[in-house]
């Protein structure tokens, strides 16, 4: 029998009781092994990877048939060590406490329904810093080397953060302390568990019926008009695209929460303001400050979180967070300029990469994403109204790359269970006519 008891700092359920006073091996880190009602040679082993700890535990002849109960912070299966146990093939009983997550939104007097919760621990830091620059209530679980300072260093002094480390919640040690980015890159910290990285003028959000952050939006390729103006009004010959282009556009860039995109002169700035309604972290690019200006406004109309920079691509890249997704609109210059500012962008390695060239600017684009390593394709879009009818506007050149796309996870059919054979159903009768 393997049970999964989690540890708040508050009494034990009489269910977590029941498990650790018939356990003959309990495994977990030390902190939380204290005071556990264990019954007379029960045997303890602490560790900090308790996964790893018990695989060695039971290749011993005299474990693999033992109660054995694992103890861990909080709940077992948000974030936790369940999903390990199960795709190691164990079936665990789980016997949760209260959730890291929720206790610290407790602390700090908030509602948690829709906060963004992120994991920065195994290499997601970059991931978890994107969700905080595009999301106002983000709770992120820590980890060595993507703590408090680590989150603070990345956001700050860009994007205007307050934070609230809890560490060690429910020990001895537990401590909630409220900073600003600056000052949590210079504080020690003692095993943070959670860090709420918060924008207080939106901390306390709205009213949903669900939990989490907002969803997709249920309009997208929003109309030339969403934007302060119809295709081909701008600042300049800054136009904007249509939103049949926009949508191939936003197909191909895949933005999503955790995601850096760069929307590199896109005209108005749609592309970036409809990533970052899909939960992408951007930052908008442009060498005219006009455009940048129109850029702002449409940033306010829609309500969504848009860095604003200005500059060349090819020289601003290195100041850049770096991007999972880079679009460069039709105001990228032509020609050689175009080939080095996919060289600059293709560098950074970014997941995909959209263009929007003059048709003589394509191949030197597909020639350069090759030179990278994207599967590159290209193609031309030409979209006219049907009502009321009007005459099809100009070709629309397309190209894109795509680096290091994952092949769809298959999960082996597991061979340690029977096969159930569901019998075929019996044929229904034939329902008269009329009757529901």
């Amino acid at each position: 029998m393997l049970t999964v008891v989690g540890r708040d700092g508050s009494p034990l359920s009489g269910a977590a009781v029941a498990a650790l006073e018939s356990a003959a091996l309990v495994v977990g880190e030390a902190r939380l092994l204290d005071g556990l009602p264990l019954p007379p040679g029960a045997r303890t082993v602490a560790a900090d990877d308790v996964a790893g700890a018990l695989r060695e535990l039971l290749e011993e002849a005299d474990a693999a048939d033992q109660d054995v109960v694992l103890v861990v912070d909080g709940d077992p299966g948000y974030f936790g060590i369940v999903r390990e146990l199960l795709e190691q093939g164990y079936a665990p009983e789980a016997i949760p406490a209260t959730p890291l997550v929720a206790r610290a939104f407790a602390q700090a007097g908030l509602p948690w329904e829709d906060a963004v919760v992120v994991s920065a621990r195994d290499g997601h830091l970059r991931q978890a810093v994107n969700a905080c620059r595009a999301h106002p209530k983000v709770a992120v679980l820590t980890g060595p080397g993507a703590g408090p300072a680590e989150l603070a260093r990345a956001l700050f002094p860009v994007t205007p953060r307050s934070f609230v480390v809890c560490e060690d919640l429910g020990g001895p040690g537990e401590r909630v302390v409220y900073v600003r980015p600056a000052e949590a890159t210079t504080r020690p910290w003692n095993s943070p568990d959670v860090v709420l990285v918060l924008d207080n003028r939106h901390a306390l959000g709205e009213t949903t019926w669900i939990t989490g952050p907002p969803r997709t939006p249920a309009g997208w390729a929003l109309p030339a008009d969403a934007f302060g103006g119809g295709v081909g009004e701008g600042a300049g010959d800054k136009a904007g695209l249509s939103p049949e282009v926009r949508a191939f556009v936003l197909a191909k860039l895949g933005p999503g929460i955790g995601d850096m995109v760069w929307d590199v002169e896109s005209g108005d700035g749609s592309v970036g303001i409809e990533c970052a309604r899909f939960g992408a972290a951007v930052v908008a690019l442009d060498r005219d400050y006009a455009a940048s200006d129109r850029v702002r406004r449409n940033v306010r109309l829609h309500g969504v979180k848009v860095a604003m920079a200005s500059g060349d691509v090819r020289s601003a890249a290195g100041h850049l967070p770096r991007p999972d997704a880079v679009f460069l609109g039709p105001g990228v210059l032509s020609g050689q300029a175009v080939a080095e500012a996919v060289r600059v962008c293709a560098e950074l390695r970014p997941s995909r990469l959209v263009a929007v060239p003059a048709l003589g600017d394509v191949q030197v684009i597909l020639d350069t994403l090759g030179e990278h390593g994207f599967t590159s394709g290209a193609v031309q879009l030409q979209a006219a109204r049907l009502t009321p009818p009007e005459r099809p506007g100009e070709p629309v050149a397309v190209v894109w790359g795509e680096r290091d796309a994952p092949a769809p996870a298959r999960r082996a059919p597991r061979t340690d269970r029977p096969i159930e054979t569901i019998p075929a159903p019996p044929d229904e009768p034939d329902i008269p006519p009329g009757v529901p």
